[in-house]
């Protein structure tokens, strides 16, 4: 299970706290409701895949104003008019909402909701910034492994990336939402421990220099990792290592190339290495490695085994951020939910708390999707927004995360490869509703009519 870490409502943007106070100073007490969605894909994307979820579940049971919280609020300029009863306000202040997502390792696209909270506006606003960062940032990393994954073409691929991630907690859940999207694992002993991801390690080119020489290197860290030990062979010359690992008689697990002509030097080292008896022995490869450069390594047929992945995977560098977007399409004053909308150019949003429903083939793939009001259906379609919070409690259990990699897998696979292929993917259809174009319609020329 892993460990709670407690979250300070602080955790949110100075705006998200003035609003909140103006709606407590003017007595506006809606019930709000907002949706999470990405505005549009980045470049070359055709899908993202969702995670983060249970992050923001913890952070939403556990957020709280510690009273040091409350009395740093209290002392900003900004809040010198507001009243005592505010800070009472957050001195007490809990999530007691209602939240309905998809489950992580969903293939997403395009102005879908893929979160959504219902609580009372204060509480929905003040949640607003923690939410968008978690869920954007780990379905950024996530679908950039999905993609990873696939150019490898079932060969592994392992997170490489803390050291490049844009500080220690980021590579921490870029390794986690890395084994959401399909990778086998990380280098971050903190991700596995923390969620039980497996772990994995070879040596570092200090290591190889700090020797005498570059055999007695081997050697030693093959006699305490007998069974574990990838010798990285690419200090000084990758070949001459090779004969030197055959002639000392070791039996790595792998070998690590990470510089060279990755082609050529893969299948002489392979020959090399099944020339001595060593078939068993794969061949690692790591070094400014993307599902690009996998996929034009193995059509050039690269021997490759598995790969290590880091800079590129762990800040997502060909595409680093998600337009991800937290906005309001409901508020309640005890006699129904009232549509709310954004009107402006080119960030124009639709009104209603929503539902998505995918349409699945006889074949099981998937076909399209309608993004509608929740209270709509459609046959042969699957809702693929649930109810996981109410009452500021999580419904159900965790689900363990190689579960939800497995499910992140097996839903992929369900779609065509014309959407999942690395260039000029197709755009998979996505569709609004008749009732949401006309509720859309409604409240539009309500508005224009009242200016």
């Amino acid at each position: 299970m892993p460990e709670r870490i407690r979250h300070s409502a602080l955790l949110t943007d100075l705006y998200e706290l003035t609003m909140s106070a103006a709606y407590f100073e003017d007595n506006f007490d809606a019930i709000a409701s907002f949706e999470v969605f990405i505005r549009a894909l980045p470049p070359q994307r055709s899908y993202l895949i969702a995670a983060g979820l249970e992050q923001a579940l913890d952070f939403l049971e556990d957020v709280r104003f510690e009273p040091e919280d409350v009395e740093y609020v209290r002392r900003h300029p900004v809040f010198s008019r507001i009243g005592a009863e505010f800070f009472k306000r957050l001195e007490n202040f809990r999530f007691t909402g209602e939240v309905w997502a998809m489950p992580e390792g969903t293939p997403i696209f395009a102005e879908e909701p893929f979160l959504r909270v219902t609580a009372p506006i204060i509480e929905a606003q003040i949640v607003e910034t923690f939410l968008l960062s978690s869920l954007t940032f780990q379905t950024m990393i996530a679908s950039k492994a999905a993609r990873v994954v696939e150019a490898a073409q079932g060969r592994d691929v392992v997170e490489f990336g803390s050291r490049r991630a844009h500080g220690p907690e980021a590579g921490v859940l870029a390794a986690r939402a890395a084994y959401v999207g399909g990778c086998s694992g990380t280098s971050n002993v903190e991700a596995g421990r923390r969620y039980g991801i497996p772990t994995f390690g070879t040596q570092a080119h200090s290591f190889v220099m700090a020797h005498r020489d570059e055999e007695e290197s081997f050697r030693n860290f093959q006699r305490l990792f007998p069974e574990h030990g990838v010798l990285l062979v690419d200090t000084y010359d990758s070949l001459a290592a090779i004969e030197k690992i055959v002639k000392a008689g070791l039996r790595p697990k792998a070998i690590r190339l990470d510089s060279g002509d990755f082609v050529e030097l893969s299948r002489e080292a392979r020959r090399r290495l099944d020339r001595a008896g060593l078939a068993e022995t794969r061949v690692f490869v790591s070094g400014d490695l993307d599902e690009f450069v996998i996929s034009n390594l193995l059509a050039e047929g690269a021997e490759i085994d598995s790969f290590g992945v880091g800079t590129a995977l762990a800040t997502s560098k060909d595409a680093p951020t998600l337009s991800g977007v937290y906005k309001l399409v409901d508020v309640d004053f005890g006699q129904g939910p009232l549509g709310r909308v954004k009107l402006s150019s080119e960030k124009s949003t639709y009104p209603c708390r929503k539902q998505v429903f995918r349409k699945v083939e006889p074949d099981g793939s998937f076909a399209g999707d309608i993004i509608a009001r929740e209270n709509e259906s459609y046959p042969n379609t699957k809702p693929l927004l649930a109810c996981v919070m109410r009452e500021g409690k999580r419904i159900g259990q965790r689900p363990p995360l190689k579960d939800v990699q497995q499910n992140a897998r097996s839903l992929l696979s369900k779609l065509p490869e014309t959407y999942r292929r690395l260039k000029n993917p197709e755009r998979y259809p996505v569709r609004f509703s008749d009732d949401l174009q006309s509720r859309l319609e409604e409240i539009r020329n309500r508005l224009i009519a009242s200016r």
